[in-house]
């Protein structure tokens, strides 16, 4: 069973976990500006995709902790999974080129990262 020490410590871990890959979705957005205009773009963009994708996993990990040992609900384990797969989703439709897919899907992932974070 869990105490209320570790539950405690398990909200905060996951609050920060939200907002780093909410940071790192808008420092997405703005590499990907720079993807269009300048010769470095490509590398921050590709660079940025990989800190993303370890945002989302470490958002997972954050849930997972809060639910198990600290006793809180499982929802946050079901959005977190949900947002791995949509970053998953993300980073492959960016590797195939298809900026009509690529670009909204980053824009939804924003909101619903932004909505995570409001909600904690």
């Amino acid at each position: 069973m869990a105490t209320p020490a570790t539950a405690r410590r398990a909200i905060p871990f996951l609050r920060i976990a939200i907002a780093l890959q909410t940071l790192t979705i808008f420092v997405q957005a703005v590499s990907s500006g720079l993807l269009m205009t300048s010769s470095y773009g490509e590398t921050l963009h590709s660079a940025g995709a990989r800190v993303m994708y370890g945002a989302s996993m470490l958002y997972v990990l954050a849930a997972v902790l809060a639910w198990k040992p600290g006793g809180g609900s499982p929802r946050p384990v079901l959005h977190a999974s949900g947002f791995l797969v949509l970053a998953s989703v993300q980073v492959a439709v960016g590797i195939a080129h298809l900026p009509s897919v690529h670009l909204p899907l980053g824009v939804l992932m924003f909101g619903l990262s932004l909505l995570a974070l409001a909600r904690r």
